[in-house]
């Protein structure tokens, strides 16, 4: 594909890049990048945090769509990171008129907080009634002219035609007034209502003289009346921008209405995905299916209920699969189990590796009837009329809510419990949590989907080309062959900015193995340490930990330790607020887990934060939902040795790590340090510690800055580091 690259001019897809100039890796990454779109080809994208990523993939793709009649959408599951692609969008805007607009989901700009099942009726109905009311002033002006007419006609022949045609038309608006007044007693959406009957080109203008958020464009449509979900629907068409969350790219029913509201084909779509190491996990969590024993509960109840014949038939199957489900979990229960059951979801493992899981078995035991596949059938048709029956009284304004069938959603997954959870990368399980309102314990089955490219290939080979970028992609083969990507371009770049204002210290303390912690020759060693972390920073610490408990085991250890300010991030509490406290203080620890929402799409620049430590190596929590995420990838990617560990946690595990170092060091005029303590990280490690040993798994250019240390030689590095970078202000440097 030719362009107008010229050494006057630049590339053409600098015109949608808003900066002064672009770092060079910058402009090598949007070559990359537009050479690729042009092809059709997917990218790989690695920079490091602070990077410009961002600019770096929109500014050839914006340019690639604008020359070739696409979309672009841009994704992230990170809150913060949609905060920063409005923020850049509008750069680009100044810069170049384009056509933006930020989704998000009808839940959350709704103006009278309607599901998604009763907003579908009141929409149809507001539609026809809002039709009709057209339909009648149509006939109202058909006969005013007929009227006219035959009294224009003077008693002669083309008056008597034109007074038998407005006795016709007469006619006909009668009925369409009964129709109306009919129409009228159904529920409708007032809001949705004045979208129709008025001219939206007002709204088109405003929202496009900028880029406006969901929460702009509800107050635009809270102060006019109006509907801003279905505004902002209705006005996608061919747009040159979108940014949204992944739910919109990754749900395959909510992708397609997606695409249609933008009026593109798959293929006129470019997809940029934000945060990319995300879509692993965010791809099983949409794929994977649940039902709780709430709603087996409320489907035998509505079951009982009905007198349909086909009733006794699906009792048989949803009651022998709610019982089973209650046997199965209370049989797990050791002694005083139930009375620990918290209210988080906590797993009660029941796959079996040589036969079905063990709550299929117990199903199987408990069904009585004349076959479970009949019967099922019989549910799910049954559910389907029990819905739309539901559907039929909402819309006609029997019903002031739309009433959702729970024999029809129950019915479904349990045929697809029982027809797929014996399938290779399908994880069979049960869940239970204890109610707050009514302390009562009750469970949930699932069939968790273990293997992401299930979801994620269908996407990539129906779009024109996807970006994946992120700051921790790498190693390329492996997310490449998780995601199911054939044959993407790679491209990593690693931290621009002068090395000699950046340090990344590997101490050697003793590991910090799940069955070490609870030593005290351990605590006190990673307190030593990490009190000299804490000391011996110029300005803010943020500590990474593999827990929230970890976390908060070394803030009270350190609390008699050092005098600064400390602050515990603490699992329920707002991030956000205790960000900006964190912030605002100099010379303040922050301790949180690696886990948590502060390890990544959250910045801080500058003297918000200097040094950042990751203590440990944060493996998830390896239960047996894990071990089937291992087993599934050593059984699909059976070519490659220990692919379960190394595709599921070692792999994930460091990227989460690099995501945390990446929190500091923002741009070319920071500094900091970065610290990992643990011998499992050192160099030295890959010899004496082998298979324990991480460092290799690191990309090999962030290998060779790791410099190994001594833990009693820390304080003396970080000294002298901050001290070349005259940090230490008025007062000088703590004294070692």
């Amino acid at each position: 594909m030719a362009t107008s690259d010229t050494p006057d001019s630049g590339p053409d897809y600098l015109r949608f890049f808003p900066k002064p100039s672009p770092y060079d890796n910058q402009r090598e990454a949007m070559e990359g990048i537009r050479d690729a779109l042009d092809d059709g080809q997917d990218v790989l994208f690695e920079g490091a945090c602070g990077t410009g990523k961002t600019l770096a993939a929109l500014a050839p793709a914006l340019e690639h769509a604008r020359r070739e009649d696409r979309t672009v959408v841009i994704t992230t599951n990170v809150h913060q990171q949609m905060r920063q692609f409005v923020r850049e969008a509008r750069e680009i805007h100044d810069a170049e008129d384009i056509r933006a607009v930020v989704f998000k989901g009808k839940g959350s700009m709704c103006h009278i907080d309607v599901d998604y099942e009763e907003c579908q009726v009141l929409r149809d109905n507001t539609r026809e009634v809002v039709e009709t009311e057209a339909e009648k002033r149509e006939l109202e002006q058909r006969q005013q002219e007929l009227l006219d007419q035959a009294r224009d006609g003077d008693g002669g022949a083309q008056g008597q035609s034109a007074a038998d045609a407005r006795s016709a038309v007469m006619d006909e608006l009668d009925a369409v007034a009964d129709e109306l007044e009919d129409l009228r007693e159904r529920n409708v959406c007032e809001r949705y209502a004045a979208n129709l009957r008025g001219s939206n080109d007002e709204f088109v203008s405003w929202l496009y003289d900028d880029v406006r958020t969901p929460d702009d464009v509800y107050d635009y449509a809270e102060e006019n009346g109006l509907c801003g979900y279905e505004l902002l629907k209705e006005s996608m068409e061919g747009v040159d921008l979108v940014v949204c969350n992944y739910h919109h790219l990754l749900d395959p029913g909510i992708r397609a209405q997606f695409f249609r509201w933008l009026d593109r084909d798959p293929e006129d779509v470019v997809c940029v995905f934000d945060e990319a190491h995300n879509v692993e996990d965010a791809a099983r969590d949409h794929a994977s299916k649940t039902l709780t024993e709430n709603t087996l509960d409320q489907a035998v109840a509505e079951l009982e209920d009905s007198e349909d014949p086909r009733a006794g038939d699906a009792l048989n199957v949803i009651r022998a699969f709610r019982d089973a489900l209650g046997e199965t979990y209370e049989d797990a229960f050791g002694y005083g189990g139930r009375e620990d059951v918290g209210s988080n979801w906590e797993d009660v493992p029941v796959a079996n590796d040589h036969k079905r899981d063990d709550l299929t078995l117990t199903f199987f035991q408990r069904y009585t009837g004349r076959g479970i596949g009949k019967d099922v059938d019989d549910a799910i048709s049954l559910g389907e009329d029990l819905d739309e029956g539901y559907e039929d009284a909402y819309r006609n304004g029997d019903a002031t809510s739309r009433q959702e069938c729970q024999t029809l959603q129950a019915a479904e997954f349990v045929d697809a419990y029982l027809t797929e959870g014996d399938s290779l990368g399908q994880y069979p399980t049960v869940a239970v949590r204890r109610d707050e309102s009514t302390d009562e314990v009750y469970g949930r089955a699932e069939l968790y989907t273990c293997i992401p490219r299930e979801v994620t290939t269908d996407l990539f080979d129906s779009v024109h080309a996807t970006v994946l970028m992120s700051a921790t992609l790498r190693p390329f083969d492996v997310t490449a062959e998780v995601l199911g990507l054939d044959d993407p371009e790679t491209m990593a770049f690693g931290l621009q900015f002068p090395e000699e204002r950046r340090r990344t210290f590997a101490v050697d303390t003793e590991p910090l193995f799940a069955s070490k912690r609870d030593e005290r020759g351990v605590q006190e060693q990673y307190t030593d340490v990490l009190s000299d972390v804490v000391e011996f920073t110029a300005g803010n610490a943020l500590l990474f930990f593999p827990s929230y408990g970890e976390a908060e085991r070394y803030h009270d250890r350190l609390r008699d330790r050092v005098d600064c300010p400390l602050y515990l991030d603490e699992p329920g509490e707002p991030a956000d607020d205790l960000r900006e406290r964190f912030v605002a203080e100099d010379g303040a620890a922050l301790f949180t887990s690696l886990w948590g929402t502060l390890a990544e799409g959250v910045s801080f620049d500058g003297d918000d934060a200097r040094t950042v430590a990751v203590v440990g190596v944060p493996y998830p929590h390896l239960d047996e939902r894990a071990e089937a995420v291992q087993d599934a990838y050593d059984q699909v990617f059976e070519d490659t040795e220990d692919a379960g560990w190394t595709y599921g946690v070692e792999v994930p595990t460091v990227r989460k790590t690099r995501q945390a170092l990446g929190r500091v060091i923002r741009s070319p005029d920071d500094f900091g340090v970065r610290v990992l303590v643990d011998r499992r990280y050192t160099k030295q490690s890959r010899r004496s510690m082998r298979k324990y040993s991480i460092n290799g798994t690191f990309p090999g250019e962030e290998r060779q800055e790791m410099v190994d240390l001594d833990p009693s030689k820390l304080k003396f590095s970080m000294l002298n580091f901050y001290g070349d970078m005259d940090a230490w202000g008025e007062d000088g440097p703590p004294r070692p």
